[in-house]
């Protein structure tokens, strides 16, 4: 479901952003980030049926609500636009590009439109296994893997998973011939020696891997539910769904399978204030909100530019990173916000143009040397979130799934095709347990039981294949269930998890040698 609604609320409507900016022969480029997971998800047959058959049953809800509502004043009009919405949502996806998303970011980013970043195959927490850089390295290879299996050439930057980095992580980032990652402010700010121009320049780490620094002010303009934009009284009301509001009978054909209720996507108020008496929404006022917004975006952009050009010998940079589901699902009118931002920005100003990271680094590669401070842009800005009370168990066993899997690459032998497949599985559970989500769904406290499950589902799944191929016992009719459960990364190759030929700065020799 979160895949289904990010499909139709943030992804297909950033592409249908995409073409109309290029049919308006507007210049614009934009860095992204999809992950070998959610490629993955985009790329999967059943899936993409499935996302079909979810966009006709909420076709047909939203054309039932139009009859329902036609006599309904304000509410007819808010109806009326969410069935057009999706006649153009399943237009785009089945009519223009066939059920294939990833071509369009694909023709995107090979015309110089979108610069995508590379990221960890499972969306691992990175800095939690710091100790263990083989785990480091497979995380990083399998996302790099994914990338070029989709898009064709080498990534030039990647993204670290919720901006968690490690110094540990600047040597395989190399390796791999990564150029740049993004990090929170404070990795820029604490470096050593301090940075001469903030988060308004990157940094070179010692070991030779550039850094760019999220800017905190204009990510607090648009975060912030309180402060930020997203939290303006006419915008839309995210948690008020007719899934809640209507008759149990009417709307159960519509919510989960087992007959809770749930989100449907259709919501008619807009956010009014911080009591629950909400008022219907209006689209067009909403619309001329978001263009408001993005003036006063592109105005504080322009004098931040402005005062720190003064002070620098080329001109900063102002990095803006937010998740994409901002964009559309959690702020639905995000997407109409982003595309005035580009418009706006291409013909109402001349202080700043829009950029890539890499682009600018080959205007301005010189670049100030200095090791990044190990950081996150979670809560308190370090592990905090990942690593807690809540969670903190699951990484014994994970960091012993981690040294299993290594001992079975170094040793293990892919006598035959059975043996390579179970290796390569096992491989996959170790990724699948190391995903971020779970220990962060254990913190947040929604839907504890299922993220202790899956995790322990990868877990016990990796034990079974670690004792079936440590003695030759493998039962073949069993690995090809898994296989079809867990059938993520079909070019996964388990030797990614072999011990790399030297220990990296900060891990002891001891610690290599006990791998």
């Amino acid at each position: 479901k979160w895949f289904f609604e990010a499909m139709a609320e943030t992804y297909i409507p950033l592409v249908d952003m995409f073409d109309r900016l290029v049919d308006d022969n507007i210049p614009f480029c934009i860095t992204m980030t999809l992950t070998p997971t959610l490629l993955s998800m985009m790329d999967d047959q059943l899936l993409r049926e499935r996302f079909l058959s979810y966009l006709y049953k909420l076709m047909e809800l939203s054309e039932k609500e139009v009859q329902r509502t036609k006599n309904m004043y304000q509410v007819s009009e808010v109806t009326k636009m969410y069935r057009d919405k999706l006649k153009r949502i399943l237009h785009i996806y089945r009519d223009k590009y066939h059920g294939n998303i990833i071509d369009a970011f694909r023709k995107y980013k090979d015309i110089g439109c979108i610069e995508l970043l590379a990221s960890a195959a499972t969306h691992g927490y990175l800095p939690l296994y710091e100790e263990y850089p083989e785990a480091l390295n497979a995380q990083i290879q399998q996302g790099i893997n994914t990338y070029k299996r989709y898009f064709g050439n080498s990534p030039k930057g990647f993204w670290l998973p919720e901006c968690g980095y490690t110094p540990v992580l600047d040597e395989i980032l190399i390796k791999h011939n990564i150029y740049y990652f993004i990090c929170e402010s404070h990795g820029i700010e604490y470096a050593v020696p301090r940075p001469e121009y903030g988060t308004y320049a990157p940094i070179c780490s010692p070991r030779g891997v550039v850094a760019f620094g999220r800017d905190q002010e204009s990510s607090k303009q648009v975060w912030s539910m309180d402060e930020g934009y997203p939290g303006d009284y006419d915008y839309r009301d995210f948690y008020r769904d007719i899934g809640y509001d209507l008759d149990y009978e009417y709307i159960k054909p519509y919510i989960l399978p087992n007959g809770q209720r749930t989100h449907t996507g259709l919501k008619y108020y807009k956010i009014t204030g911080k009591t629950e008496d909400k008022h219907i929404y209006i689209p067009e006022n909403a619309i001329e909100k978001a263009s408001i917004h993005a003036a006063n975006f592109i105005f504080n952009r322009q004098q931040q530019i402005k005062y720190y050009s003064g002070g620098m010998t080329k001109p900063p940079i102002v990095v803006c990173p937010y998740d994409a589901e901002l964009f559309g699902h959690w702020w639905f009118e995000g997407v109409d916000w982003l595309n005035f931002v580009i418009r706006k920005s291409v013909y109402d100003q001349n202080i700043y143009t829009l950029i890539t990271p890499f682009k600018y680094l080959e205007r301005y590669p010189k670049v100030q040397v200095a090791q990044p401070c190990p950081s996150s842009w979670g809560y308190q800005g370090y592990n905090e979130v990942w690593l807690n009370g809540s969670n903190d168990w699951i990484y014994r066993h994970i960091h012993k799934s981690v040294q299993r899997m290594t001992f079975l690459a170094n040793r293990a032998v892919a006598s035959s095709p059975l043996v390579e497949r179970a290796l390569n599985q096992a491989a996959r559970e170790v990724m699948l347990a190391q995903s971020s989500d779970w220990a962060f769904i254990m913190k947040t406290g929604t839907m504890v039981e299922y993220a202790k499950n899956r995790t322990l589902a990868h877990l016990g799944r990796f034990n079974r294949l670690y004792h079936d191929i440590s003695n030759n016992c493998i039962d073949e009719n069993w690995l090809r269930d898994i296989e079809y459960i867990d059938n993520i990364f079909p070019d996964m190759d388990y030797s990614m998890y072999k011990s790399l030929e030297k220990p990296l700065p900060g891990i002891s020799q001891a610690l290599a040698l006990s791998l």
